[in-house]
């Protein structure tokens, strides 16, 4: 939802998302701020910052252009999804949004990029172009899947109601093609409750690492205390993908239990950029959460008071 705000104020969060000498979690926080205003002017400072080196930071970039769904970010995002020079978590997210604006225009590059030598960036690809197929297809219209009640544009919609049992059989049957096996991950989230979540938590051990980065994402957005342990394991398997390690980091700061801060504060050194960086913003994270701030994206408020202090001195 973009929120009408003067020009010189986003260009004030602007520059605070592409100072590279402020905290990473100011900058995560003007970030968000940006995708919650909305426009061109916001989607050209967020593209601007795929030159920074954070890939963490990179990887939220393309992952808030996509949850604005705003098509003028669609040449950015096909160049970094181009750019083998990037890491494969950042191309990976940048084909997801791509998926997320669901534009059919871009079909042909995410069918290239299907075939990429990265099998994170390959498997997303593939289930962008089966998210924008499906969209528009009959089936879209036809088929009820309830209210998502985290408002998150995801990789694949829900699956028609089931028992948790049978969402549970589809989510860890890995002959299924990967958008099947999404679309009961969806499905459980939405659910929700305890079996939901232990369900879900049991894919942190299937084969694909982006199907596990996506569980933990998941997992993150329920906030549900029972999938700690597990989150915890993954994020401590030192031989697991950093990205699934990151987002199981971020999932913790979510859930923000007191188990969350011990282990989110003994990994912020570990020799993983990514995963330090995302203990980092996961920590400033489960402060959020624990706090009465009034909101996380609060990057509007942060330029208006040190422009009131800049003013006073």
């Amino acid at each position: 939802m973009s929120v009408q705000v003067e020009q010189a104020h986003v260009d004030e969060v602007g520059r605070m998302l592409a100072d590279g000498s402020r905290p990473l979690t100011e900058r995560f926080r003007a970030l968000f701020t940006l995708r919650n205003l909305g426009g061109r002017a916001a989607v050209d400072w967020i593209a601007q910052a795929f030159e920074d080196p954070s890939a963490l930071l990179k990887h939220e970039l393309a992952y808030c252009l996509g949850q604005m769904q705003d098509p003028y970010a669609i040449p950015a995002l096909i160049r970094v999804l181009k750019d083998k020079g990037q890491e494969a978590m950042v191309r990976h997210e940048a084909g997801e949004a791509l998926g997320a604006i669901g534009s059919a225009e871009v079909l042909d590059v995410l069918e290239e990029y299907a075939q990429d030598d990265s099998v994170e960036v390959a498997e997303t690809c593939e289930l962008a172009v089966q998210r924008i197929r499906w969209l528009k297809s009959k089936q879209s219209e036809e088929e009820n899947l309830g209210p998502n009640p985290y408002s998150s544009v995801d990789p694949a919609p829900p699956a028609p109601a089931m028992e948790v049992s049978e969402l549970r059989t589809v989510l860890l049957d890995e002959t299924l093609p990967l958008f099947a096996r999404y679309r009961a991950m969806f499905t459980l989230r939405n659910r929700g409750g305890q079996d939901a979540v232990l369900a879900l938590a049991e894919g942190l051990k299937c084969n694909s690492a982006l199907f596990r980065h996506e569980v933990a994402y998941v997992l993150g957005q329920i906030q549900h205390k029972a999938c700690v342990p597990q989150l915890i394991q993954a994020l401590e398997r030192k031989d697991e993908n950093p990205m699934v390690r990151h987002e199981c980091a971020e999932a913790l700061g979510s859930i923000a239990e007191d188990a969350c801060t011990d282990v989110l504060q003994k990994y912020a050194s570990d020799q993983e950029r990514v995963v330090r960086e995302s203990c980092e913003v996961a920590l400033d994270m489960l402060n959020y959460e624990n706090s009465q701030q009034f909101q996380y994206a609060d990057g509007l408020s942060k330029v208006q008071t040190e422009g009131q202090i800049e003013n006073i001195v």
